[in-house]
């Protein structure tokens, strides 16, 4: 099975990870791709981060009527930073496929500074998102010379989108309907989420 790993904060959920889950799913002709919401993003480790358990909701609530699409607790349950290696590792032992992580190129430049990023291409390839203005091979030649053959370019509009700016917007009671689906929203209101 070809299996495409969505992993993020997810913070909330929006059309930019679904455009991208999207253009993953036709480009790399993958059959599944599935969301990971990460415990608590290395990346981020110091800042505030609604509940894992409700950002898990918020997930399932983007990807309802999806078939293609599914959600695991994975890092949700195994607490702690969630590093991309850990999961595949998990991932492939439990149920051997062909993966690839999905990512942004921007994603991409820190991937040396990651968790064991050569045992990470090993366990799968990387789909890696480049929106204009970036050039696919632009992207690629940033690399180490080792990781370039594991990369697949997804091709992707530019989104105008980020969960922050979202959280922004919330904060300041406007408009967000444009970014999330229904239930998410409904939900972002209902539990009073980035409300200042």
């Amino acid at each position: 099975m070809r299996i495409g790993i969505l992993g993020g904060t997810f913070d909330p959920p929006h059309s930019g990870h679904l455009a991208l889950a999207e253009a993953a799913l036709s480009q790399l002709r993958l059959e599944e791709v599935l969301f990971v919401p990460a415990h608590k993003n290395p990346a981020k480790l110091d800042q505030a981060v609604t509940p894992a358990k409700m950002r898990l909701e918020m997930v399932r609530l983007a990807i309802l009527g999806r078939q293609e699409f599914s959600v695991s607790d994975i890092e949700v349950v195994r607490r702690g930073p969630s590093y991309a290696v850990d999961t595949m590792l998990q991932l492939a032992q439990a149920s051997p496929s062909d993966y690839w992580f999905l990512m942004g190129a921007d994603a991409l430049k820190g991937l040396p500074n990651w968790k064991q990023p050569e045992k990470l291409i090993r366990l799968c390839r990387l789909g890696v998102a480049v929106r204009a203005p970036d050039q696919p091979d632009e992207v690629i030649s940033r690399l180490p010379e080792a990781f370039r053959s594991k990369v697949d370019i997804i091709k992707l509009k530019p989104q105008d989108v980020s969960s922050s700016e979202i959280r922004e917007y919330v904060s300041r009671g406007l408009g967000v309907g444009q970014w999330l689906p229904e239930a998410v929203q409904s939900y972002v209101l209902e539990h009073k989420l980035y409300r200042s």
